[in-house]
């Protein structure tokens, strides 16, 4: 996307399922988002270097978050932001400290459940591992086994002959994946197989951060090939449309009036309390040392964030055709029908009539729908970074994001033209 008269279209969905694929865990889209910066111009600054007040793309990476920006030419000191957060992490199976298990003639993986998944759809499916691997010498290698290494082998329905009556999982004992046959277990092994597929030596391996992750493919689904099956599409869609938005407001040729921004967070879906995630204090850092290499104050820096809007985008929920009245009865998202804005008067959701001008707005300039979504009174109302931005740092933020179904599922489902409508509201928000 070249010009602000260039729109995103199906291709942009296309281009989602190449993301997906490369970013089978946070660190993983960390790096695929930054390449991607790269190319449109942008340069990563590290955290404990000076920063200047240079104008164009720049990017921070810490962990399985990304922060990344562009200064227009005539930016000011006070100049207020336009964000898109998202988040980089979904709901899996992490691995434990001491990985290698096993029992009966069965070598198996030690994990322990990260997030909310849906565990059922864990289970009889063909699963990779990857992360990143930490080395002695204090540096990170990534590495990814796209290929069918474990599984998690559901018990035959002839010995629990209920289960189609409610299946029900201990997160302990049931949820272990197979890798193969011993009754040798030794330490280790796990970390050796995996330093050998990323080329180290495992004795220079001395800490891990791994998930796994289904080896299926992406794949449109329907008649009309109208739906995209996916894993991580919560919330890697976004994240991949804040990435192509931004850089299309760089390379566009006429510099925005804000200062754009993408915010990709990892953690949110265990409450976002760490140093990478949205309690954390990334976020107001950037956007604090960006003003102040600008040369300004405090003063300007009050100025730039009273002025200053983010847009937290995250999936949310289309109506179920067979579960409708889990739903709100007079709010019905439906797939392809654009973006959708989240509204809860409780505060799970930031959205106010103010910050509901501001995306309606956004979609209008875009020429894209959009939809609402509030939950029934009776369901209990998820969250998103939207709350916690808006409180941490005092920014009006709005919650949007795509309907979609199967949330928290190893492979969820969403409307193929929703990924691009979103992308091109964010540009018409962002410039």
């Amino acid at each position: 996307m070249s010009s602000s008269a260039t729109r995103f279209d199906r291709g942009h969905t296309d281009d989602l399922i190449t993301f997906l694929t490369a970013s089978p865990t946070p660190y993983h889209a960390v790096a695929t988002a930054a390449g991607r910066l790269e190319e449109a111009g942008f340069r990563q600054v590290e955290e404990t270097a000076a920063w200047d007040g240079t104008t164009g793309g720049k990017y921070v990476v810490r962990g399985g978050a990304i922060v990344a920006w562009y200064v227009p030419e005539g930016a000011s000191a006070h100049t207020p932001y336009r964000i898109v957060g998202a988040h980089t992490d979904s709901p899996t199976l992490r691995v434990k400290p001491h990985p290698d298990s096993g029992a009966h003639g069965w070598r198996q993986v030690a994990v322990e459940i990260y997030g909310g998944p849906l565990l059922n759809s864990w289970l009889d499916r063909d699963l990779g591992i990857a992360g990143r691997l930490s080395l002695r010498d204090g540096t990170h290698r990534l590495v990814n086994v796209d290929r069918p290494l474990l599984r998690v082998p559901q018990l035959a329905i002839h010995l629990d002959r209920g289960a189609n009556d409610g299946l029900k999982l201990d997160r302990q004992r049931h949820m272990q994946p197979v890798w193969g046959l011993g009754d040798d277990v030794r330490e280790g092994d796990l970390i050796r197989f995996l330093a050998d597929e990323a080329g180290l030596d495992a004795e220079d391996v001395t800490g891990w951060d791994l998930m796994v992750h289904p080896v299926e493919a992406p794949a449109y689904l329907g008649r009309d090939r109208e739906l995209l099956a996916a894993p991580r599409l919560d919330n890697l869609l976004s994240v991949h449309a804040c990435t192509a938005a931004l850089t299309a407001v760089a390379t566009a040729g006429r510099p925005p009036a804000y200062i754009p921004v993408m915010a990709a967070f990892d953690h949110e879906e265990n409450g976002s309390e760490s140093d990478t995630g949205a309690q954390g204090p990334l976020l107001g850092t950037v956007l604090e040392r960006s003003v102040y290499a600008r040369g300004g104050a405090y003063e300007d820096r009050a100025r730039a964030f009273a002025g200053t809007v983010c847009l937290s985008s995250d999936v949310g929920h289309a109506v179920h055709p067979n579960y409708a009245e889990r739903h709100d009865p007079t709010h019905h998202p439906r797939p392809n029908g654009g973006p959708i804005l989240k509204v809860n008067v409780n505060q799970r959701y930031a959205t106010d009539g103010t910050g509901r001008a501001v995306f309606a707005a956004a979609c209008e300039e875009a020429g894209v729908p959009w939809q609402s979504f509030v939950s029934n009174n009776d369901m209990p109302c998820g969250t998103t970074i939207g709350p916690i931005t808006a409180a941490r740092h005092g920014i009006r933020t709005v919650d949007i994001g795509v309907a979609c179904l199967s949330m928290h599922s190893a492979r969820e489902l969403c409307g193929a033209h929703d990924p691009y409508l979103l992308a091109n509201a964010l540009v018409a928000f962002l410039k």
